[in-house]
């Protein structure tokens, strides 16, 4: 749909949507651009605290993928004519503690009336105009990092059905409550050779990852051995707690997808799985790959490399 609509042409727009990337980038002078970014969604979890801290979590990390620093952002509410509205305020103040802990001041907001409870964030950042990461600048040779496993689809779907195990609810709300900040912190002021960037949210690590290698001009191989995942998700995947957008995701992608002869089925399904609030995927110069990754584990960021970029040819991605 974005495809059909007119065109603006403002030469301060540095990053657009027609650029599939994680936020919008507009300068300002020569040394400040703003990132901007919007997310909102439904409950995924049954605490109302927890609901908030995840969705404002999620709506930062778009600002951090593209190496911003979030300064502001404005509530989105949804919520029902005769809600509990304890249930909002405890929404509110779990949104609020992630966005002071991030540094960001909320500074106002929009509600309306809604059966379904709906809760996120429109953020503002601040970059400079030569330091914005995108998508779409991996080069052949790059090696692949991610900073947080995958799993939060599937193990969310698992909350809903009642079919979590306590483990494995710990262990997707603690990935899904971490700010990117630290990751993103530790990449930009380590003066790492980071070609490209983006955060592996709604379109599972293989939709973010295709938009990466297309945005780039390059193929990308992951190693399948190397993703890390959340305690619990190889276990919803085999009792069938498949949520619908994994389903949508690897139907739209996977024909860009080659897997080798040894990578089973379960590890080509979570592929796909839909992340809120997950990790980043860097692309980052092969000889800086080690270096980061040390700087990053001693952060206390779980990252891992997790394949390469490589000339581009066919298959676009390759898992083996």
């Amino acid at each position: 749909m974005l495809g059909k609509l007119a065109r603006q042409h403002d030469p301060n727009v540095l990053v657009g949507f027609d650029k599939a990337d994680d936020a919008g980038v507009y300068k300002i002078s020569a040394t400040q651009a703003l990132v901007q970014t919007v997310d909102f969604f439904t409950p995924i979890v049954d605490d109302p605290y927890t609901f908030g801290q995840i969705a404002a979590t999620n709506s930062l990390s778009d600002v951090y993928a593209m190496g911003g620093r979030p300064l502001s952002a404005l509530g989105i509410v949804c919520f029902p004519d005769k809600g509990d509205l304890d249930v909002l305020q405890q929404i509110m103040a779990g949104g609020l503690s992630k966005m002071m802990e991030a540094g960001c001041t909320v500074i106002g907001g929009h509600s309306v009336r809604d059966p379904e409870i709906k809760f996120g964030y429109a953020v503002t950042g601040m970059i400079h105009p030569e330091h914005v990461w995108t998508n779409s600048g991996a080069r052949p040779g790059d090696a692949l990092i991610l900073t947080k496993g995958l799993g939060t689809g599937v193990i969310s779907t698992a909350i809903k059905r009642g079919e979590a195990k306590q483990a494995w609810i710990d262990a997707a709300v603690k990935s899904m409550t971490t700010l990117n900040a630290r990751a993103a912190q530790v990449a930009a002021e380590g003066k790492f050779a980071v070609h490209a960037a983006t955060d592996i949210t709604g379109f599972g690590l293989i939709g973010h990852a295709r938009e990466m290698a297309a945005g780039s001009g390059v193929s990308l191989r992951i190693d399948a051995e190397k993703v890390p995942l959340l305690e619990g998700a190889m276990e919803c995947i085999r009792a069938g707690l498949i949520p619908g957008g994994l389903k949508n995701n690897r139907e739209f992608a996977e024909c860009m997808v080659e897997y080798g002869t040894s990578v089973p089925e379960e590890i080509r399904t979570v592929l796909y799985d839909p992340q809120t609030a997950g990790g980043l995927l860097l692309s980052v110069a092969s000889a800086d790959s080690e270096k980061l990754i040390t700087a990053l584990q001693n952060a206390g960021v779980p990252a891992s490399r997790i394949g390469e970029a490589l000339p581009h040819g066919k298959p676009l991605i390759r898992v083996s």
